[in-house]
């Protein structure tokens, strides 16, 4: 689960590390009246107005139809207002949300952190996430901070500085110095990066994140170290943990069919094809991706209904990929271990009754228990649907029905 910046600033807050402070507001008023009172809870003069989007590149991205960043400097309560105005209900387009877009619902507004002092400010890059192939937790770190880490990546990789946790004993301070040295830091910054890390880590563990990443993390003039910007990922298998961060959730910034498919127990991620696919299982539903681009279509979505596919579940399903108007003819591909073919078959035909006239074909391959039985309902429902029984005569039966609609 994604959440807004200032959420994930409001965790490392809550584990000491230091922030960029900042208040959320909704409205041109708001944003001053919250203006005022961060100017005295900090003493901040100058005010930074952060659009509040699941993306980033916020600072490059702009509003559709004008000159306006998704985050800008305020150096008065007019330009607070202005900025706050030229935002809120506007879409705001970054390299991360495509030309679409996200529309900005909410603004940050924070206290600017860039200010004179005995030495000059300097941006870092730092993150903790989960690295799968060596099933440890990773600090990545940089000095390129403020940049998109997989251009560093890609055209600096030396920069890039990882440091593995072994998850039996966590975060040891050697290695929180480590990474600390290898920035280059020393003296008063040496030892507040250091906090800063062991804090970061211990935010990242106990939350249950699959991702903390923290760009900028700035060293003031002053020698402090701090959070200007927050993206955090928690793990959505770990949420019924931690019942205060799972109503973080922000509903408007996901997919709406994503999110209608959650509500009716289904899995869903949709796609760029033309084949809807409804499957049993993440391994049938990768099986039945490849069979789709070997007949010569394109996956319009994975979509997992569970063990114990019916009627309602299936209708559910049909609605979801139906409201893709790329999807040329769905293919469901069932094996019937826990639940019977025949029970499957007849909740296919009921929601299809249910839903009225398809636009688009079905094609039914039901492998397992009753396979046979299921097939018969389906071949004599007199609805446009196709039976199979074998992965290959699916496969035959996705490509005549693409070749028939020109797909």
């Amino acid at each position: 689960m994604n959440i807004h910046e200032y959420q994930g600033k409001s965790i490392l807050k809550k584990y000491g590390v230091r922030i960029q402070e900042g208040i959320v507001a909704d409205t041109p008023d708001k944003a001053v009246e919250v203006a005022r009172n961060l100017s005295e809870q900090t003493g901040t003069k100058w005010y930074v107005v952060k659009s509040q989007i699941h993306a980033g590149g916020r600072g490059k991205g702009k509003v559709v139809g004008s000159e306006q960043r998704g985050v800008a400097l305020a150096k008065s309560m007019e330009d607070v207002r202005t900025i706050s105005k030229n935002l809120l209900g506007k879409v705001l387009v970054t390299h991360q949300t495509g030309p679409e877009g996200k529309q900005v619902n909410k603004v940050l507004i924070a206290e600017d952190v860039y200010y004179p002092g005995p030495s000059e400010p300097k941006e870092y890059y730092l993150s903790i996430l989960l690295d799968r192939a060596k099933n440890c937790n990773v600090i990545m770190a940089s000095t390129e901070g403020g940049m998109d880490i997989e251009e560093v990546a890609e055209h600096t990789p030396e920069k890039i500085i990882k440091e593995w946790i072994d998850p039996t004993v966590g975060l040891q301070g050697f290695q929180a110095r480590k990474v600390a040295f290898a920035l280059g830091l020393e003296g008063e910054a040496f030892k507040e990066m250091v906090k800063f890390i062991s804090k970061l880590y211990l935010a990242y563990a106990e939350s249950d994140a699959s991702m903390f990443e923290i760009n900028p993390v700035l060293k003031t003039s002053d020698n402090k170290i701090l959070a200007v910007d927050a993206k955090v990922n928690i793990d959505d298998n770990a949420l019924f943990r931690h019942p205060a961060l799972a109503e973080m959730r922000d509903i408007s910034e996901e997919d709406p069919l994503e999110v209608e498919a959650g509500a009716n127990n289904l899995n869903y991620v949709k796609l760029d094809g033309n084949v809807g696919c409804m499957v049993n299982g993440a391994g049938l539903a990768m099986a039945t991706m490849d069979i789709i681009k070997l007949s010569g279509g394109e996956p319009a979505n994975f979509l997992d209904v569970g063990g114990g596919a019916n009627a309602k579940t299936v209708e559910a399903g049909f609605r979801i990929i139906l409201k893709d108007p790329n999807v040329k003819a769905i293919l469901i591909n069932i094996f019937g271990g826990i639940v019977r073919c025949d029970r499957v078959a007849a909740g296919v035909v009921e929601a299809y009754k249910a839903i009225g006239e398809i636009p688009v074909p079905i094609i039914v391959r039901l492998q397992g228990t009753n396979a046979e039985e299921g097939a018969r309902i389906i071949n004599e429902s007199g609805l446009k649907v196709y039976s199979a029984i074998e992965f290959k005569e699916a496969a035959e039966r996705v490509e005549e029905v693409l070749a028939e609609m020109g797909a």
